[in-house]
């Protein structure tokens, strides 16, 4: 990363190159489970004003994002895409910790997410910063979601 990374919240204008990234990012999952991962299906113009949707941008390009739902007791990670390109970079990193400062502004003592069991990349990330798996279960026939959470330490 350098120093013209930022961080900002999607605009309704940014819903395109939002499916646009995510679509490039979870492309890889494809062969591997045999269908489009759910979020290549999304509808992102609904995300974009119904969530909060972190752009991490380098200069004027978009290089990863961050979906958030905030939930009643948690906040949920609904999808963290990184460009293929620029993968191996902190940039998933650097937006779950974004998360993170999120969750605990609105007072959430606990961050959620899911993916696929199959992503085995996917579940050795997240453990190895700090998300564990609460349960399994299958939110598309004939695949295992495995569903993580992490609980963030008091403020308090």
């Amino acid at each position: 990363m350098n120093g013209t990374m930022k961080l900002r919240r999607a605009l309704p204008e940014d819903a395109t190159a939002v499916r646009e990234l995510t679509r490039e990012a979870y492309s890889k999952w494809v062969p591997v489970i045999g269908r489009e991962p759910l979020p290549m299906r999304a509808d992102y113009d609904r995300a974009v004003r119904d969530h909060i949707v972190v752009l991490c941008e380098d200069g004027a390009r978009l290089v990863a994002l961050v979906e958030l739902i905030a939930k009643d007791d948690h906040l949920l990670i609904e999808n963290l895409a990184v460009r293929p390109g620029d993968q191996g970079k902190g940039l998933g990193a650097l937006l779950l910790a974004h998360a993170d400062v999120v969750a605990r502004s609105l007072n959430l003592p606990e961050i959620r997410l899911f993916t696929n069991a199959a992503f085995a990349t996917n579940l050795s990330f997240y453990g190895q910063r700090g998300y564990s798996e609460y349960r399994r279960g299958s939110m598309v026939p004939g695949s295992v979601t495995v569903f993580m959470r992490k609980m963030l330490e008091s403020l308090g």
